[in-house]
């Protein structure tokens, strides 16, 4: 798929894909140090509380993730689970940025004295998004009582100065809106009441409380795999794998899953640094772990001829990254419709009810290969807790959304996690090349060829908070097109076809070619996707009619060329 990129807003910094020069590193010491002292001010919106798609998220230097915000969020976790009765072991997991050392310390002191049933990782481990999820279905599975929730301490792929707090329910997955809404609400009154409530113990009391317990995150995790990827094709195949870590939560996991399965599986680098130093830059000039990115990528990619196939994983290990010989850094797209079209092709016992999921903004190849496979295609809006309640019963086989996150059934047809897994969606690249003697480069190739190659692009402009608003309510009637882009508009959206819920925009789509609109929940900027089946030329004039739309409906007036 060719890609237009983003456009207008999108300078590639010149440092872009280069090493991370000394004078840009994190200082280490005083991001922790920021991380107690500072003191967030409740009347500032932007210092508050603010669960995101993947929870609150924020960096010690600017007031939006300290110390404060951790204790607020972690009494409001304990808050929630007594009033919903949830009185289980919370599974706690957390990444190798700077921040979530302390920040799990600090969640701990608070769940020790609220006397909740904790299972920490055994030696301190790092521990990635999917190793919690898994957990949490582990101890639930057949249990109707004393369920189990967690929290992941993860920005996920963000800077080296920031941190992150996600919460997982019963059913494993990333917290719906309506739970994310009041334990932020409930944070957000302790903020502003000086944090009175919140019950803390010092750390070394919190390790020694008879509720804090020891669990083996990873033995059980490694152990589990053979139930999702066929791990005895990958030891008599033996293809060559290489695997960066990037420093990430499941650094040591890779070594683990080779000496159990015994598989041909090379770790280019074991390194793990708070500031990142290691990783080369992204497009605008910051460290960013984004394994989507082929500026974050370039170590990686620069080694893809030494094996047959390679990948990575992001820095919670929720998001893949696969490298190929034939086609270099995969986009998420393409990857996406070729893990659809190989798992519903060879997972003999997966039930016909498994359907296709897929976010709004992921490309239509994907519909396109699930209407081959003559499977049930759910459209959802951005965010992965959409898929959570198809994965969790099985109506899902596979849900993927464009920002290279995916999960999908074990082997057998029951749940594996119901939140995103960066690791078995890179192991099954290796499963696939192993299998078919093609990479999944050269399958996006076949695929494309014979269901048609898809063009997308990008774009962002200036939005109020004001306009951000009017465009997340947007209905139907507000976007008055009957053509778009020389083709008939076959539907104008605002909630997702999937399950009917507001998608916080509007999707316009025609038979070759669609455009989507969404408000960014952290910028006072909008979102425009596009994808055209037509070729570069046909996107950019989607995207140009589809600024025009969006703008008129918005009541913006923008001078030619403005961005």
């Amino acid at each position: 798929m060719a890609r237009g990129g983003k456009q207008q807003s999108m300078k590639i910094s010149p440092l872009a894909g280069k090493p991370a020069p000394r004078a840009i590193l994190v200082d280490v010491p005083r991001l922790i140090a920021s991380y107690y002292s500072g003191r967030p001010d409740p009347g500032v919106v932007g210092q508050l509380v603010a669960f995101g798609t993947s929870g609150h998220r924020g960096s010690s230097f600017n007031l939006t993730f300290n110390e404060a915000h951790v204790l607020a969020i972690s009494q409001a976790v304990c808050d929630y689970r007594r009033k919903q009765g949830v009185d289980g072991p919370l599974y706690v997991g957390a990444d190798t940025h700077a921040l979530s050392v302390p920040a799990a310390r600090s969640a701990l002191e608070v769940f020790a004295a609220n006397g909740v049933e904790v299972m920490i990782s055994k030696g301190d481990e790092t521990t990635p998004t999917p190793a919690v999820s898994l957990a949490i279905l582990a101890h639930n599975k057949g249990r109707d009582s004393h369920l189990a929730d967690g929290i992941v301490i993860t920005p996920s792929h963000n800077p080296p100065d920031n941190g992150g707090y996600k919460y997982n329910g019963s059913n494993g997955g990333p917290a719906d809106v309506q739970v994310t809404g009041w334990i932020q609400k409930r944070a957000n009154r302790l903020l502003t009441g000086g944090l009175k409530g919140v019950r803390r113990w010092s750390y070394e009391k919190a390790l020694r409380a008879d509720t804090t317990h020891r669990h083996d995150f990873l033995g059980a995790y490694v152990e589990a795999l053979r139930t999702i990827v066929d791990m005895d094709i990958l030891a008599s195949a033996a293809p060559r794998m290489g695997v960066d870590p990037l420093g990430g939560a499941g650094v040591h996991y890779w070594a683990r899953v080779a000496e159990r399965y015994k598989l041909r599986l090379d770790i280019v680098s074991e390194q793990v640094e708070p500031d990142f130093r290691f990783m080369t830059m992204d497009w605008d000039g910051r460290i960013r772990m984004d394994p989507s990115s082929p500026y974050a990528m370039k170590r990686l990619i620069r080694l893809r001829n030494r094996f047959d196939i390679a990948f990575c994983c992001d820095t919670d290990y929720d998001r893949h990254g696969i490298v190929t010989k034939s086609a270099g850094l995969l986009p998420p797209n393409h990857y996406l419709a070729v893990l659809a079209d190989y798992l519903f092709s060879h997972r003999a016992r997966w039930g016909k009810r498994a359907g296709v999921g897929k976010t709004l903004v992921s490309s239509q190849i994907i519909d396109r290969v699930a209407a081959r496979l003559g499977r049930r295609l759910v459209e959802v809006p951005v965010g992965f807790k959409w898929f959570v309640d198809g994965l969790f019963d099985g109506s899902l086989g596979f849900g993927g959304e464009e920002s290279a996150g995916t999960s999908f059934l074990r082997r057998n047809g029951t749940t594996w996690t119901t939140d995103k897994d960066g690791m078995i969606a890179a192991l099954l690249s290796a499963e696939m090349t192993a299998r078919t003697g093609i990479d999944p480069g050269e399958r996006y190739r076949q695929i494309a060829h014979e269901l048609g190659e898809p063009t997308d692009s990008r774009y962002e402009a200036p939005a109020t908070p004001a306009q951000k608003k009017r465009l997340a309510a947007l209905s139907a009637r507000d976007i008055d097109v009957a053509e778009l882009a020389g083709e008939k508009v076959e539907a104008v959206l605002t909630r997702a076809p999937g399950n009917d819920a507001p998608i916080g925009g509007v999707k316009v789509v025609t038979k070759n070619g669609w455009f989507a609109a969404r408000p960014s929940g952290t910028e006072d900027i909008y979102k425009i996707y596009a994808e055209s089946f037509r070729g570069k030329g046909h996107v950019d004039l989607l995207v140009d009619q589809a600024r025009a739309l969006v703008d008129k409906a918005l009541g913006v007036e923008r001078g030619r060329g403005a961005a």
